[in-house]
């Protein structure tokens, strides 16, 4: 598999790069043995980049699966912390949790964030660069789906790593459009920031359009890591094939040979507005108060993913 530098980093990951997200109890909950197996799998294949997150309570999966292989990869994680001693706290849960002693990425996560998130989350900011300067953290950057961020990330000397939402449908991106992202990105390549692309498959909603939606972006962006989730050793090797063959090979493999999967609200991150209840064409997702988080009936639910671009938060993802 290819390897690739992640801008003036200096930090050398691999084309594909594993996301923890969907394996966690935000989405599948994959227990010790199964959901450790699976990261093994993706290492043993050749994959050398996990992308992580405080939020995503994935740390135990990666260090059991750490212990099972003679490995160690580049780690990236991010937290939600918005002070100074919130995020060191949130630095010395990954590096205990992980048992490293550097962790390679650490970036303000701020998906939904406004383009003043520096300024608003000024002192968690400022730990991570503080800890990038003790040697704890080797590059710093942020996550986000937001455009304007992206752009702002760019033109700040102080950002290593970037992390954003691209896909040909637009799935999730915010205040922007795909030429916009697509241009943020472009920006953020040329001042010399590492990159590296989330959301490719949109949340799942562009399975179905596997060899479309990677295709895509990887023409755009031939030299930028791919962030996948991957919840089952067949997704594992399903995308190991397709990081590792040829053209001609691509063009003969069969479709991915995913497993079931649903649409569900992410509690954590709905903001009870409504808004998919009325997207969805079938009737399939109530919300029974205005305080309550909507619930979609997957008898009813047409798999379509209208409600996924409807919502303003992104909180619906395919599970």
């Amino acid at each position: 598999m290819r390897r690739l530098l992640l801008g003036k980093s200096g930090i050398e990951v691999s084309e594909l790069c594993f996301g923890a997200l969907p394996m966690g109890p935000l989405q599948k909950d994959l227990d010790m043995e199964s959901g450790s197996a699976v990261i093994a799998r993706a290492l043993e294949g050749g994959v050398n980049f996990i992308d992580t997150a405080q939020l995503y309570r994935t740390y135990s999966l990666i260090r059991a699966a750490l212990e099972r292989v003679d490995r160690r990869p580049v780690i990236a994680s991010k937290s939600t912390a918005a002070d100074y001693d919130g995020m060191r706290r949130a630095v010395d849960e990954a590096l205990e949790a992980l048992g490293v002693g550097r962790l390679d990425i650490f970036h303000l996560h701020a998906a939904r964030a406004d383009v003043d998130v520096f300024e608003r989350r000024r002192g968690a900011w400022q730990c991570l660069l503080d800890c990038r300067a003790a040697g704890l953290i080797r590059a710093v950057g942020i996550s986000t789906h937001t455009v304007p961020v992206v752009e702002r990330a760019a033109a700040m000397a102080e950002v290593d790593v970037v992390f954003p939402l691209l896909n040909f449908q637009g799935t999730g991106i915010l205040q922007g459009t795909v030429a916009t992202m697509i241009a943020a990105i472009r920006r953020c390549l040329a001042a010399g920031k590492g990159v590296y692309l989330m959301k490719v498959l949109g949340g799942g909603c562009l399975v179905g359009e596997y060899h479309r939606a990677f295709a895509y972006v990887r023409r755009l962006f031939p030299d930028v890591p791919l962030a996948v989730g991957m919840v089952s050793e067949a997704e594992v090797d399903y995308n190991l094939a397709y990081f590792t063959a040829s053209e001609a090979e691509r063009a003969a493999m069969p479709p991915l040979p995913a497993a079931a999967k649903r649409f569900q609200v992410v509690a954590v991150v709905c903001q009870r507005c409504g808004t998919c209840v009325g997207a969805c064409p079938n009737g399939a997702i109530s919300q029974a108060a205005a305080d309550q988080v909507p619930v979609i009936d997957p008898q009813l639910c047409l798999r379509c993913g209208y409600c996924v671009g409807e919502c303003p938060e992104f909180a619906i993802r395919m599970v």
